[in-house]
């Protein structure tokens, strides 16, 4: 990878940002299976939308957003949609056992 000051051109810079782009593919499908994995500690479909914990994640995505220098408010909402489908595919994974 280079740095944003090494890149030559915006076809570097657009190469850089892809390879990133595939980078967070590649880990919120490793989150995935955690997700996947947390299916079999749930109790219940209530258990499963853990409303307080996903309150308690988006508080602390914005804390870390606001670390880096982010959006806090793009970041929730981002999280907000991620974490929401997750939730779809863990309680189906959790109603098919």
């Amino acid at each position: 990878m280079k740095v944003p000051e090494e890149c030559l051109n915006i076809h570097e810079i657009r190469q850089e940002i892809d390879a990133i782009d595939r980078q967070v593919i590649e880990l919120l499908g490793q989150r995935f299976t955690y997700v996947k994995a947390a299916a079999q500690f749930k109790k219940d479909a209530d258990g499963v939308k853990a409303i307080d914990r996903f309150n308690a994640m988006l508080q602390q995505r914005r804390i870390w957003a606001e670390e880096a220098e982010l959006n806090p408010d793009a970041i929730e909402k981002i999280y907000r949609d991620l974490v929401g489908y997750f939730i779809e595919e863990e309680l189906k994974h959790w109603e098919s056992k």
